[in-house]
């Protein structure tokens, strides 16, 4: 099977496009639900001594004038689940509405300790959003040069740039859409730290994929097979074991800290835990075998094939 992965390369982006759809468009319809890094607003973090739901903290909140208030209920180390993390528009602190909603919570619930506050303003998430969509293209553009310089003795050194690009879209934008999913569904925010994971992503997806295009480079100099696709598929199965070896061993630390870290970082672990495994999936399947549909013009023979021109049997498979 290995030393025919590029043979069934329609099936692997078939499989590709069937895990992305459904991010798409649920980023199409629902966005991403953005932390206050990017929106602006206040996060409040506090822990009661008795076990509280999302439903009465935000009773609360809305009898007190906090309308677009988003609660979260976690546990600290007893397992009780009485730690509340408030997400609402910017509260001044200190301030009279904060001493306010304070007051209300104490006497609606009871007594509670703050755990922590913090405030970013509509100027600085700005700021932010625009630094993390400027790191993201000036990234994808440095990809596309470095790698096409550092393969220039190929016959079509751009090519392997283009391939890569697609691989790593390929993974920041499945780890948008699951994100857009679980906002949708549970209230996952993104915030600075996930642009980091994102770009973090980015370069392992990348790393990935140069090891195979430099087994497969090396391969085409001593002409280990009469045809593009033979190498592919022989650098191919010379590589997919060590590439399968090394993320897991990243995908094993990523879901302990998943399990067992702060719940700080959780968002942020999960992240790379779907961009590590996606990335692997894309530089083996996705970027290779696109540098084989390009030689072997296979997206023409298939759009031919749609529109009636060709038969089934002249298409690649």
């Amino acid at each position: 099977m290995i030393e025919h992965l590029a043979t069934y390369r329609k099936w692997w982006y078939l499989i590709s496009i069937i895990a992305i759809i459904p991010g798409l468009i649920s980023l199409v319809i629902n966005g991403l639900d953005l932390g206050i890094d990017f929106t602006g607003g206040t996060i409040w973090e506090i822990q009661f001594d008795k076990s509280v739901t999302t439903e009465e903290v935000k009773t609360v909140l809305t009898q007190n004038g906090v309308t677009d208030s988003i609660v979260q209920t976690s546990s600290e180390d007893d397992g009780t689940d009485n730690v509340a993390i408030i997400r609402m528009s910017e509260l001044p602190t200190p301030s009279e509405e904060k001493d306010n909603l304070s007051a209300a919570l104490t006497n609606e619930i009871g007594p509670f300790t703050e755990l922590q506050i913090s405030t970013v303003g509509s100027s600085v998430s700005d700021q932010v959003t625009r630094r993390a969509v400027l790191a993201i293209a000036v990234a994808s553009i440095g990809i596309l040069l470095y790698i096409a310089f550092a393969f220039r003795n190929t016959q079509a050194p751009v090519r392997y740039g283009a391939a890569a690009i697609v691989g790593m879209l390929h993974d920041v934008l499945l780890v948008l859409g699951i994100f857009s999913i679980l906002g949708w569904l549970f209230h996952v925010q993104v915030d600075a730290l996930f642009v980091t994971a994102i770009l973090t992503v980015i370069g392992f997806s990348v790393h990935d994929t140069i090891v195979v295009f430099d087994r497969i480079r090396e391969n085409l100099a001593k002409q280990s097979d009469p045809t593009f696709e033979g190498i592919v598929n022989y650098s191919l199965a010379q590589t997919v074991v060590r590439s399968l070896n090394t993320s897991l061993t990243v995908v094993l630390t990523l879901l302990a800290l998943y399990l067992f870290g702060g719940e700080s970082t959780r968002t942020f672990v999960l992240a790379l835990l779907i961009g590590v495994v996606s990335g692997t999936y894309s530089s083996i399947f996705n970027a290779s075998q696109l540098l084989v549909s390009w030689e072997e013009h296979d997206f023409r023979k298939w759009w031919d094939q749609l529109r009636g021109r060709v038969p089934s049997t002249a298409t690649s498979h």
